[in-house]
């Protein structure tokens, strides 16, 4: 949390650096993350750095602060609308504290099969009007990035929902997933990103979900004995901005910067699935971890284990969303 007077001085500051810097310029983006600078979105953050230099020189520079050098997970939204940074990246179940609660659709267990489903939503009107929700709080959408789709971790092997039993397991502040581990019968724990692998490390944690690419570049597969390619769930993030700074921008600086967006989420969801690939190759060259490939049945048991965790978050997601989205990718919850 903030200290009244550091915000007091912090807003007071912003409003006459973005007024001076609008007017003499360099306009200064911090734009701050959560994750390693050698992960899709650490990679994606620094491709727009360099695109925004390209293509407006000395007029705007892009900061980026990753590794929560800045703010953790729980305050990075706070400190953005407060206007102390100006960019974040954060996944798509933070905007539920906000009273946005339709983000934590994306968090569903087994909605999307494919990138291609997932892309149908970000890339289409259904995601469009999610990101418009986010004006109302100061906030304006600018992209979806993808990281990838999440695996199961932990300290003992993971095959079949009855494995999962009695597992102290973190997960990211979702009320979604929380439902989605308490279904499998963990103990689900709230805890910020860059305090996992010392909590996996101690034991705080038994284990958690990743994609491959955190797992790796957060250096988890030290501390886990077991990783289940469950690819379980969609990890995937809003590229967003303080909505004061943005309405302030000179229009051929924002435009500009929206094609710089373009081609940074073009290059963001390119390397997504590569660089998963790649990390999940490096977890297995550790030998640190194990990693297990389910069958077709144990794959369709945990299916059908979480699948009714859509039904019972329909009130809180919204059921018609849920819906839109079914009817958009084709998924069938019968189909196991």
């Amino acid at each position: 949390m903030f200290k009244p007077l550091r915000v007091a001085i912090a807003a007071a500051c912003l409003m006459v650096s973005a007024t001076l810097g609008i007017a003499q310029g360099p306009i200064v983006i911090k734009f701050s993350h959560v994750v390693a600078p050698d992960s899709p979105k650490g990679r994606a953050a620094e491709f727009f750095r360099s695109r925004v230099a390209a293509r407006l020189g000395s007029r705007v520079r892009v900061e980026v602060y990753p590794n929560s050098t800045l703010y953790k997970d729980r305050e990075e939204l706070e400190a953005l609308q407060l206007g102390v940074v100006q960019m974040l990246a954060p996944s798509l179940a933070k905007f539920s504290p906000l009273g946005i609660r339709e983000f934590e659709v994306f968090d569903l267990p087994y909605l999307f099969d494919d990138y291609r489903a997932v892309h149908r939503i970000t890339g289409g009107p259904i995601g469009a009007r999610l990101l418009d929700k986010l004006e109302d709080k100061g906030i304006v959408g600018l992209a979806y990035w993808d990281n990838g789709f999440k695996d199961f971790s932990a300290n003992r092997p993971l095959r079949k929902p009855e494995d999962f039993r009695g597992l102290k397991m973190r997960i990211q502040s979702s009320a979604v997933i929380d439902a989605q581990m308490r279904a499998l019968g963990t103990r689900p724990e709230v805890m910020a990103f860059s305090d996992v692998h010392d909590a996996l490390r101690t034991g705080m944690v038994d284990g958690t979900e990743n994609p491959p690419s955190n797992f790796y570049t957060q250096g988890m597969h030290e501390v886990q004995k077991y990783l289940l390619r469950s690819s379980h769930g969609y990890l995937g993030y809003a590229v967003i901005v303080n909505k004061r700074f943005w309405d302030d921008l000179p229009g051929p600086v924002r435009r500009e910067l929206q094609l710089a967006m373009r081609e940074a989420t073009e290059f963001a969801n390119a390397i997504a699935e590569r660089d998963n690939a790649q990390a999940l190759e490096a977890v297995h060259r550790s030998g640190k971890t194990q990693i297990i490939v389910p069958t077709t049945a144990e794959r369709a048991a945990l299916k059908r284990a979480l699948v009714d965790v859509h039904k019972s978050q329909a009130s809180r997601v919204g059921g018609e969303l849920i819906q839109a989205i079914y009817r958009e990718t084709g998924f069938d919850p019968a189909r196991k």
